[in-house]
C-alpha cells in the first residue's frame, strides 16, 4: 500500500461502495426464496423441489468460489467484480421471463462467486488494520440486502407476478457500475498495497501448520451449526408461520424481512466487537448465545416467535465477519482463497441445509423441521476451542 494511503487508514469510500454493491448483489439474490410460495403454487412443486432449486443456486457459488478466489490472490483482476453482476444480471432476467429456474439461478450463483472473494480482498486492502469492522460493513451491506427482498418481493412480485422480477435486474447493473470506480482505486493501489499487507501480516500467526488445520476444521464445523440453522428461517420461516399461526404469505414474507433486518445489525456489531474484545469471543457468544432463543422459538405463540426469531438471528449473524477475518488471520497470504472457501462454504451449507429441510418437512412437516433446527446453535460450544490468536500476538 502507498504511503498515502497507509496515512489515510481506512478508506471508508472504498468499503461503502463495496458494502453497497454487496446489498446490491444480495438484495436480488434474495429474490430467489421469496418467490418460493409463488411458484410452489402456480408448479405444484414439492418442499423436495424447492430445496433442490435452492441447491443448485448454492452450489453454482459454493464449487466456484474457492477456486475464483484462488485466481483472485495468483492474478487480481479487479474489474471482475464488474463482470460478475452482468452473470447476475442475466439471471435475473431469465428467472422473470422463463420457467428455466435451474438455469437461472446458475447464472446468479456464478456473479456471486466472482463478486465475494474479490471484493473481500478489496474490503481488507482499504480496511487500515480495522478488518473485522471493515468486513462487517462489508457484510451487513450484503444482510441488508438480503433482509429486503423478501419485503420487496412481497410489493412487487406477489402483486404483478413472475415477470415483474425483472426490476430487480437494475440492482445488478447499477452494482456493475458502483464497481468499476472500486476496481480503478483497487488497480492503481494493489501491487503496493498486497506488499504492505504481507510485511504487515505474515509473521502474526505463529500457529504451527497442524493447529491452523485443525483450527480451520472447527470453524468449518462452526459455519455449518450457524448457516443450517439460518438456512431453515431463510427458507421456510414463512411456511412455518403460515403453516401453525395460519398467517398469509405477506405477513410471513414481513416477518422474514424483520429477522433479516435484525441479522443485518448483528453483523454490524458483531465486526465492531471482533476488532475489541477478540474475534473468538465474538464467534463462540454470537453462536451458543443464539441457543436459548433459537431452542425458544418453536414453543412460543406468535409474538414470542417473531420475537424469539429476530433476537437469534441477531446474534448468531454476529459471528460471520469474524469468522472470515479469524481465517485469514490463520492463513493471511490467501486472503481471496480464505473469503471464497467460507463464502462458498457458507452457499453451499445453506443449499444443503434447505435441500434437508426440505425433504425433512415433506416426510414429517415444517413445525418439526423447526424443532430440530433450533438446537443447531448449541454446537457453537465448541468454538471455546478455538486458540486466541490476538491475545497471543496482539490485535491482528
Amino acid at each position: 500500500m502507498s504511503t498515502s494511503t497507509k496515512l489515510q487508514g481506512t478508506v471508508f469510500s472504498v468499503i461503502v461502495i463495496i458494502s453497497l454493491s454487496h446489498f446490491l448483489n444480495d438484495m436480488l439474490q434474495s429474490v430467489v426464496p421469496s418467490i418460493y410460495p409463488l411458484i410452489k403454487d402456480s408448479l405444484g412443486l414439492s418442499f423436495t423441489q424447492i430445496g433442490m432449486i435452492t441447491l443448485v443456486y448454492q452450489c453454482t457459488s459454493s464449487i466456484l468460489q474457492p477456486l475464483t478466489g484462488y485466481f483472485a490472490d495468483k492474478r487480481p483482476r479487479p474489474y471482475s467484480l464488474s463482470v460478475g453482476m452482468l452473470f447476475s444480471f442475466i439471471g435475473v432476467l431469465l428467472l422473470a421471463f422463463s420457467q428455466q429456474y435451474l438455469l437461472a439461478v446458475s447464472f446468479i450463483g456464478l456473479g456471486s462467486s466472482i463478486f465475494h472473494p474479490t471484493a473481500s480482498r478489496v474490503v481488507q486492502t482499504a480496511s487500515g488494520g480495522k478488518k473485522s469492522l471493515a468486513q462487517s460493513i462489508f457484510q451487513v451491506g450484503g444482510s441488508s440486502g438480503t433482509a429486503l427482498g423478501p419485503l420487496l418481493a412481497a410489493l412487487i412480485v406477489l402483486p404483478f407476478g413472475q415477470s415483474a422480477i425483472s426490476v430487480f435486474s437494475m440492482a445488478a447493473v447499477i452494482a456493475s457500475i458502483l464497481l468499476l470506480k472500486a476496481g480503478s482505486w483497487y488497480a492503481a493501489s494493489l501491487k503496493a498495497a498486497l506488499s504492505y499487507q504481507k510485511s504487515r501480516h505474515v509473521t502474526e500467526c505463529d500457529l504451527s501448520k497442524r493447529t491452523k488445520t485443525a483450527v480451520l476444521a472447527l470453524l468449518v464445523f462452526l459455519v455449518f451449526s450457524k448457516h443450517f440453522y439460518t438456512a431453515c428461517i431463510t427458507n421456510y420461516y414463512t411456511f412455518f408461520l403460515m403453516e401453525k399461526f395460519s398467517q398469509s404469505v405477506r405477513f410471513s414474507q414481513i416477518c422474514l424481512f424483520v429477522f433479516l433486518g435484525c441479522t443485518a445489525l448483528g453483523t454490524l456489531i458483531g465486526g465492531f466487537l471482533g476488532d475489541r474484545i477478540g474475534r473468538k469471543y465474538v464467534i463462540w457468544l454470537s453462536i451458543f448465545g443464539a441457543a436459548p432463543f433459537a431452542a425458544a422459538m418453536p414453543h412460543l405463540n406468535l409474538v414470542g416467535t417473531v420475537i424469539c426469531a429476530s433476537i437469534s438471528g441477531f446474534i448468531i449473524a454476529s459471528a460471520f465477519a469474524s469468522i472470515l477475518v479469524y481465517a485469514t488471520d490463520i492463513l493471511p497470504d490467501h486472503v481471496g482463497m480464505i473469503a471464497g472457501f467460507f463464502y462458498g462454504l457458507m452457499f453451499g451449507l445453506g443449499g444443503l441445509g434447505s435441500a434437508f429441510f426440505g425433504w425433512m418437512a415433506d416426510k414429517t412437516g415444517i413445525i418439526f423441521v423447526f424443532y430440530v433446527s433450533s438446537l443447531l446453535p448449541l454446537l457453537g460450544i465448541f468454538a471455546g476451542f478455538l486458540p486466541d490468536p490476538q491475545r497471543k500476538t496482539g490485535k491482528i
